[in-house]
Order: C-alpha cells, then sequence, then structure tokens
C-alpha cells in the first residue's frame, strides 16, 4: 500500500488503493442486515469521537475508550457482545479486541498504517492510524460511503455532519 518511501523514511501511502479498501469496507458493513451487530472501537483517544459519531450516523455499536476484557468471549459478563463485524482504528493499540474476535470468529476491518501489524486484519485499510485530522476523516468518509450503500444519503446531496 505503499507509493515510494522518502528519504527520511516517510512512507507514502496511495491514496487510489486507500479508496478501494474503504469501498471494500463499507459494501462488507453494508451487507450487515442488523447495523448494531457491527462493533466500531478506538481506544485511542483521538480516535473515540469519531468512533461515536460514525456509530451514531450508521446504527452501530461503539466502544469508545478501554476495551473490557472478555467482552467479545465471557458471555457471564454484563458487557457481553455478540457482534458480526468489528471495526477499529489502530490494530496495535486494539489488540486486545481483535485477539478475542479471533477466538469467535468475528472479522476485523482496520485503519492501519504502513507499519502496523496486520494479524487476524481481514480488512486493511491503509491510512495515517496516527494523526487526529486523518483518523477522523477516514471514520467520516467510512460513515459516509456505508450511508450511501444503504440508500440513506443519495450521492446528490452533501453530507453535513
Amino acid at each position: 500500500y505503499q507509493r515510494r518511501v522518502r528519504g527520511n523514511d516517510v512512507s507514502i501511502i496511495d491514496v487510489k488503493k486507500t479508496w478501494e479498501q474503504l469501498l471494500l469496507a463499507a459494501r462488507v458493513i453494508a451487507s450487515i442486515e442488523n447495523p448494531s451487530d457491527v462493533c466500531v472501537i478506538s481506544s485511542r483517544i483521538y480516535g473515540q469521537r469519531a468512533v461515536l459519531k460514525c456509530a451514531l450516523h450508521t446504527g452501530a455499536t461503539a466502544i469508545a475508550g478501554r476495551f473490557t476484557p472478555g467482552t467479545f468471549t465471557n458471555q457471564i459478563q454484563a458487557a457481553f457482545k455478540a457482534p458480526r463485524l468489528l471495526v477499529v482504528t489502530d490494530p496495535s493499540a486494539d489488540h486486545q479486541a481483535i485477539m478475542e474476535s479471533s477466538y469467535v470468529n468475528i472479522p476485523v476491518i482496520a485503519f492501519c498504517n504502513t507499519d502496523t501489524p496486520t494479524k487476524y486484519v481481514d480488512i486493511a485499510i491503509p491510512c495515517n492510524s496516527k494523526s487526529i485530522h486523518s483518523v477522523g476523516l477516514m471514520w467520516w468518509v467510512l460513515a459516509r460511503e456505508v450511508r450511501r450503500m444503504r440508500g440513506d444519503t443519495p450521492r446528490t446531496l452533501e453530507w453535513d455532519v
């Protein structure tokens, strides 16, 4: 997903591949019949507000902040959830949720930087996941495309969030 690497070891991400992966992720999310079966997660501070807004506009379930271990595997726990799809901001920060989803066979979509481990990630969306503005933009575009694919927002109207 890298277009090239600059001399100071800064990787340039190919925007076309980012767009293709984002559309693929939006198709997968839109294909799930019950929107609350999609769980969006961000343990990083700069992704929490974006996750809450994405969940509000798409009908997904949001987990912003610390992920409680056992949320997907411990059925006795009060906060137990059984989602059909997991979308995370950063696989390195949200590794606990990704590990638990691998135990119960939940597919994972993740916003990945060039140095992010992609173990147990099914769809990796390449982007700069370390920037506040980049993470917010990616969640906004993903939510917009999901709404458009579901038919909630027509392509002729601009979406004001």
